[in-house]
């Protein structure tokens, strides 16, 4: 039959803690598993086999330590079951097995059910799929959670509720807002839920206790008045700042297309007067009427030779980084355009987009139409209109706010 026993390896350095190792023994043979759980001699009982959680009490100090030592014995607990479940498991099949299967089969499992190893997993799929966007938001959430950890990893089984309020409140002390919040939260429920799904856990719902909603937020559009004023602001010896607000001025053309719709156009997409375009995000085929305003921009930035309508894209085989490059610029230079401007608004890209609705929705055009006009695609925009709209409506609407410039 055989065992497992768990002892602490004295450091040969003097003040140092020394680490926890798994003797898994079969046949008379040994085998050791050196851990990365660090234990000062006077926090083991050599004789239970258990760490000491009363060696630290007191000071603030000594109460971080003493959280340290909980999780350390709860995982050594959840380790030491594990390797004798894998014992019963290879007993159970009858076959002959080595000490060395079973810490082999042990590590399989830790690897088998690292949360980060499995979202890695993810967004590699994600990737293959050129949900590039998604991938990018996936990437970003498990940064973050690997820098709270320090770096260290942690089993899709140990995803807790406590964990993660942890996790939430070490957000919150590094004055994140409250949807930023929310967002990370929402990312990793998502990638812990799909491995639930794929049975390498059982689900405990560990974000029950977290933020997960969506708080109001500031009001990111600015009036008509204020896009006239920028729209006549003379930057002509500012040419980063020029080119800046006019990326800004023609999303606003077009109904608030968003950058990256923006940076991919190309000369196809112009089609008998159209810009016709299918947008990234949700796929929804666009056309546009070529208004004056539009035509103008087109005009000011075509260049003989570029596959691209504006100049965003200058390297095709890293497209997405061109894009990623222009859009921090641009909304870098839109800030310092609202400030002389003396907007109160931080003024971003997306703000152009924001704004075409709401001043849309003060001229009394439809929700429906609105809608329609900016390409949504979900359910609660669908629930708005029962059929397509005629485009001609669409452009209309588009009309009627550019000849109030």
């Amino acid at each position: 039959m055989a065992t497992v026993k768990v002892k602490l390896h004295h450091s040969k350095v003097k003040n140092h803690p020394g680490s926890i190792v798994y003797f898994v023994t079969s046949h008379q043979m040994v085998r050791q598993l050196t851990t990365k759980y660090k234990l000062f001699p006077h926090e083991w009982d050599e004789k239970e086999s258990v760490v000491i959680l009363s060696s630290a009490i007191g000071t603030t100090e000594n109460s971080v330590r003493k959280d340290m030592l909980r999780m350390i014995a709860g995982k050594i607990h959840n380790d030491v079951i594990r390797l004798n479940t894998i014992i019963g498991h290879l007993s159970q099949s009858g076959t002959l097995f080595t000490s060395e299967d079973v810490i082999r089969k042990f590590q399989e499992e830790l690897q088998e059910r690292s949360f980060q190893r499995f979202m890695e997993k993810v967004i590699l799929q994600l990737k293959q799929l050129k949900k590039e966007r998604t991938m990018e938001t996936y990437r970003s959430a498990l940064d973050s959670f690997m820098s709270f950890r320090h770096g260290e990893d942690v089993l899709l089984d140990e995803i807790s509720s406590e964990l993660m309020m942890g996790y939430e409140a070490w957000l919150k002390a590094r004055g994140l807002t409250m949807n930023t919040v929310s967002f990370y939260n929402r990312i990793l429920r998502a990638v812990y839920n799909r491995a639930v799904e794929q049975e390498l856990t059982v689900q405990c719902y560990p974000f029950k206790r977290v933020y997960t909603g969506i708080d109001k937020t500031v009001k990111r559009a600015v009036s008509l008045e204020a896009i006239k004023s920028i729209k006549e602001m003379d930057l002509s010896a500012r040419p980063s700042l020029d080119f800046a607000r006019d990326m800004f001025l023609f999303s606003f053309y077009t109904r608030g297309m968003s950058f990256i719709d923006m940076a991919y156009l190309r000369q196809d997409n112009l089609k008998n007067g159209y810009l016709v375009y299918q947008r990234r995000k949700t796929g929804r085929r666009m056309l546009i009427k070529l208004e004056k305003y539009i035509q103008d921009l087109l005009d000011k930035y075509r260049e003989d030779g570029q596959a691209y309508l504006l100049p965003i894209i200058r390297d095709e085989r890293n497209s997405r980084r061109c894009y990623l490059n222009a859009l921090r610029l641009v909304n870098v230079k839109l800030k310092a355009i609202a400030e002389i401007a003396g907007l109160p608004a931080h003024l971003t890209m997306y703000a152009a987009r924001h704004s075409w609705a709401t001043i849309a929705q003060k001229q009394h055009i439809p929700l429906s139409v609105i809608s329609e006009s900016m390409g949504h695609d979900s359910e609660n925009t669908t629930r708005i209109y029962l059929a397509e709209l005629d485009s001609g409506l669409i452009d209309e609407a588009n009309s009627l706010i550019l000849g109030k410039l």
